[in-house]
């Protein structure tokens, strides 16, 4: 589904993304991030639902005051300077050097295993059909996936040294987040965005794939998101399609 742009005043964000996910309110990660920092900035943002990419060729990307900018990290980036904005001004030096580091290692990283996981490995083709991709268009998808992992370097590994990789990656989440509401305490930082982007959109979407199984191991990932959620998506029910039984009306 497509939403038609309104006319918006001065400083609203323009936010360009695909349609809303089935049980998360994108299947990109980037979009989730990007989204849950504009609602934790308290920054006045529009969706726009399309197919239309970025410069760059990617998805998310915004519009904001006549300037176009690709790209979740310098989308944010490029907010933060716009507008003054610090989510991790209470913070260390040392403890933002942390955030930045688990950050890079999600969507460096962890991410390219969730791809493979989702787009490559699973022979129920789950997400394919719970999406109703025609089977061409999946074809294509898988084909184009493999081809971005092997070119990363994660696609060259076998499967069980990708989830091995995986595995190592939520432990090293789970071991460092312990008791603590957010990432670096209780209260959230910059970093949140993306993990909660990241290992969200694989608690909740991941079609019963190993990947599930892998993050619902973690009691307090799973609390992690389940917070996130709660805290920065009180409307999350009118952001996502309900297993695509129904349009999100947000």
């Amino acid at each position: 589904m497509e939403i038609k742009r309104k006319d918006t005043g001065p400083d609203t964000v323009i936010l360009h993304q695909i349609g809303r996910g089935p049980y998360a309110p994108s299947l990109t990660p980037y979009a989730i991030k990007l989204e849950t920092y504009l609602r934790m900035a308290k920054i006045p943002y529009e969706n726009v639902h399309s197919f239309t990419y970025s410069k760059k060729g990617k998805v998310p990307w915004i519009e904001y005051n006549g300037e176009t900018i690709p790209d979740s990290e310098f989308c944010i980036e490029h907010l933060n300077n716009k507008l003054g904005i610090d989510l991790d001004k209470d913070f260390t030096a040392k403890e933002r050097g942390i955030a930045r580091a688990f950050q890079k290692m999600l969507e460096e990283s962890t991410y390219w295993s969730f791809v493979l996981d989702r787009w490559s490995y699973d022979k129920d083709w789950a997400a394919f059909k719970a999406m109703k991709v025609p089977t061409l268009t999946g074809y294509l998808i898988r084909r184009d996936m493999k081809k971005m992992s092997y070119a990363h370097g994660m696609g060259r590994h076998s499967s069980d040294e990708v989830y091995h990789i995986m595995e190592l990656d939520l432990k090293a989440v789970s071991d460092f987040l312990g008791n603590r509401k957010f990432l670096l305490g209780d209260k959230p930082c910059q970093a949140d965005c993306s993990v909660f982007g990241f290992i969200g959109n694989a608690y909740w979407q991941s079609f019963g794939s190993p990947v599930e199984s892998r993050i619902k191991e973690y009691r307090n990932l799973c609390d992690y998101c389940e917070r996130m959620k709660e805290t920065f998506w009180p409307d999350w029910d009118e952001c996502i399609t309900h297993g695509y039984t129904k349009e999100a009306t947000k």
